[in-house]
């Protein structure tokens, strides 16, 4: 920044001055490269009725230009919302000042700017006197007696006064079909598609020329603004929908003429067997067909001889796996591991919540030698692919990718020597210090299982946390404070709007259906891990794993044994379990699937997933409060309960205090199995409806949530003991957490 020891730089002088004074140290002192330096010369607000300010943009653009001639290869940056920052709360103005400025910012060199993209608007649709007006002030132009600035604030205070009406603009529709396609895609407007599809039937040669040429176009404008950042991935997603309308309105057209398919290369995804979820999957799969390239889309539980298969039947160009519970990443391995068996040379690209570039490069990469890809989420696959796909680039990428992951290997295995542990005894030696005989548990209002049909959605609602919704969307930040930020702020509020909408919908007309199952047991510790449940006339044994690194004095190896009270006390203690489900998504996604509706689609799956949160949460207060009952005066906010702030914890199997998803089958045993949770686990314990929540319930006050992390031979040895599994049963459950 243009900041030297008396201060940030305002004059176009002192900006050039600083900025080539910290050139020199960097480059001839530092040994710096010039390419790696951005310069930032402030950018200060404009328009403030303070004669002194009125030349801070001409300042800005100025200096820009004389850096960009004094130091060519440095780039130069800026705060862009600064200079309308005197017209906060008139976003009208502040969006045309920031577009002016930036048309006369870049010209002079400008490289990068801060600022919400969605919400600039073209430099050639500004309304002309408000451009007019722009355009003085920011070049300081005809400012006596701050005549100019006060003529933008009269403007301003117009345009503020015509309140929040919105005027549709409908000026785009007298451009060409071929404008008009390319705007309804960028806007995601489906309005006139059918129409304007037709047209351009009409005046191409062949339908299929209208998706390889206009259609193709306009989708090429979006990946570009997407890659850009100046458009975000919920109006991607909207585009893919105008997309898809399209071009179902120009298949029959197709057919009947017997024209090929588009030469677009064939992506294949899957998420693997054994696992249900694919929200991630389904954006890939829209952000990557935005992006010019044919999907074909497996689905959930899919196996690796039908991946592969299905690979070949449809000659696709990349294999795309992606899962989010544990054993997935042992399928991931099998099915790379199948890809080199048959001799297959097609890239394979890893994704999903458990997948990591460093499992990827440890346990997958080894087993096939074509290219194996870990894509972290929906924005970098298209790079990605392009990469993998292109006759130039691809030996350069997989070298460079093959080189990464050896040297992540290297430090992978260099890791595993300098974590300390304990020994196995010594960490059940310090558990978490509880007095147990100065304690008397809450007995529950019932034992037993109890279960919750058909309960309202409208009672779930105010338990919804919506900050993993927005993550769903590949738009970070915290809630509420992401509707309002400087970047995505726009789209982050149309996105939540439209969620509100849907949710009301879907309460409204009973599209889903909300169905849980709780219960509580007699329970003790009867061993430092192992927990005797008595349900039915027979005990249950319970095994949890314990955190095994060695800790700073005083801090305890924490087990979820340590919550409940051991055999032998006073009193006798108890542990709950519950379930909740959202069900009855089905002939929703197929209705919007088959009206080419990817943006509902993938907005129904993560509002489901959000309900059975919801619901987890709601039945965790009922439990605190009514069912168990040992807090029964808690009054918590939902922030608060977004937090944590309870008392008891709700830990779930497959999750970091209890990694081990095998602990389900007992789970869903005491809770009366599938017949009573209406919930089905997978072969590789997912559960199906995938809008599904498990886990038990602890009530002492000093219960915690802790993970817990690596473990060594001595407790895998001991676990499997335990248990009665063989080690390399164990090892396929516990593979991530083992050293």
């Amino acid at each position: 920044m243009a900041f030297d020891e008396v201060g940030q730089a305002d004059t176009k002088e002192r900006k050039v001055e600083i900025c080539k004074r910290a050139y020199d140290i960097l480059v001839e002192k530092v040994g710096y490269n010039p390419q790696d330096i951005i310069f930032d010369p402030n950018i200060f607000a404009i328009a403030t009725g303070i004669e002194e300010h009125n030349n801070y943009a001409v300042d800005f653009i100025e200096a820009t230009r004389e850096i960009k001639q004094l130091m060519p290869l440095t780039k130069v940056s800026g705060g862009v919302s600064n200079v309308s920052f005197s017209f906060r709360g008139n976003d009208h103005v502040r969006e045309a000042i920031h577009s002016v400025f930036l048309f006369y910012a870049i010209k002079a060199g400008m490289d990068m700017g801060i600022v919400n993209a969605g919400q600039l608007v073209i430099y050639d649709d500004i309304e002309p006197t408000l451009k007019q007006l722009c355009e003085d002030v920011i070049l300081n132009r005809n400012n006596d007696d701050n005549g100019t600035t006060e003529k933008l604030i009269a403007h301003a205070e117009t345009v503020k006064a015509k309140g929040k009406e919105v005027v549709k603009d409908e000026t785009w529709r007298l451009g060409s079909v071929e404008e008009r396609l390319t705007h309804s895609l960028v806007n995601g407007i489906t309005d006139y598609i059918e129409a304007d599809s037709e047209e351009a039937r009409l005046k191409y040669p062949k339908p299929l020329d209208v998706i390889e040429g206009p259609l193709m176009d306009g989708m090429n404008v979006v990946g570009d603004l997407f890659g850009a950042g100046k458009m975000f991935l919920p109006q991607v997603v909207k585009s893919a929908r105008v997309m898809k309308k399209s071009v179902a309105w120009l298949n029959p057209f197709i057919e009947a003429e017997k024209q090929e398919a588009s030469n677009a290369p064939t992506v294949l995804l899957a998420t693997v067997k054994g696992d249900v979820h694919d929200i991630g999957k389904n954006i890939v799969g829209v952000v990557l067909g935005c992006n010019g390239y044919n999907i074909v889309d497996l689905g959930v539980m899919v196996p690796a001889d039908k991946i592969l298969e299905e690979a070949l039947k449809c000659n696709a160009s990349i294999v795309g796996l992606s899962g989010l519970i544990t054993p997935s990443l042992d399928e991931m391995v099998h099915v790379a591991h199948e890809m080199k068996r048959r001799n297959m040379n097609l890239p394979l690209l890893i994704g999903g919540a458990t997948t990591s570039r460093m499992h990827t490069a440890v346990k997958i990469a080894p087993q096939y030698d074509n290219g194996v890809v870990h894509v972290l989420d929906a924005s970098r696959s298209v790079t990605v692919a392009g990469s993998l796909l292109s006759n130039e680039a691809k030996s350069d990428f997989l070298t460079g990718i093959k080189e990464e992951y050896e040297k992540l290997r290297i430090d992978f295995a260099k890791k595993k020597v300098v974590k300390q542990f304990l020994s196995f005894a010594d960490a059940q030696q310090n558990p978490a210090a509880i007095d147990w005989q100065n304690f008397e548990p809450i007995k529950p209002t019932f034992t037993g299982t109890k279960t919750i049909s058909n309960l309202s959605l409208a009672e779930l609602m105010p338990f919804i946390d919506w900050q993993p919704f927005f993550i769903a969307w590949e738009m970070h930040g915290k809630f509420p404070a992401i509707l309002s930020d400087s970047i995505i702020g726009k789209e982050a509020t149309k996105l939540y709007e439209d969620a509100k909408v849907l949710l009301q919908q879907i309460v409204d007309e009973n599209w889903l259906t909300a169905h849980g199952t709780v219960g509580f047991w007699e329970a003790n510790k009867t061993a430092p891990d192992s927990v005797h449940v008595h349900h039915e006339g027979e005990v249950i044994k319970l095994e949890f794993l314990r955190q095994q690194l060695k800790k700073a004095a005083g801090q305890p190896n924490y087990s979820l044994a340590d919550f409940i009270a051991p055999d032998g006390t006073v009193n006798q203690d108890y542990i709950g379990a519950f379930s909740v489900t959202i069900s009855g998504i089905e002939p929703h996604i197929k209705k919007f699937q088959e009206n080419h509706d990817d943006y509902s689609k993938i907005m129904l799956q993560a509002l489901a997933d959000r309900l059975a949160e919801a619901f987890a949460e709601y039945l965790h207060y009922k439990t605190r409060t009514e069912y168990w009952g040992y807090v029964k005066d808690e009054g918590l906010s939902n922030e608060q309960l977004i937090k944590e702030e309870y008392q008891g914890i709700r830990p779930a199997p497959g999750y970091p205090a209890c990694p081990d998803h095998t602990e389900k089958y007992k789970l869903f045993k005491l809770l009366g199995g599938e017949e009573a949770t209406k919930i089905h686990l997978t072969e590789s314990l997912a559960m199906y409806p995938a809008a599904s929540v498990c886990g038990w319930y602890f009530a002492h006050p000093q219960s915690k949530y802790f993970g817990v992390g690596k473990i060594e031979k001595d407790q895998l040895d001991d676990y499997t003991q335990r248990k009665g599994m063989s080690e390399e049963e164990m090892t396929r459950w516990l593979r991530p957490i083992l050293e």
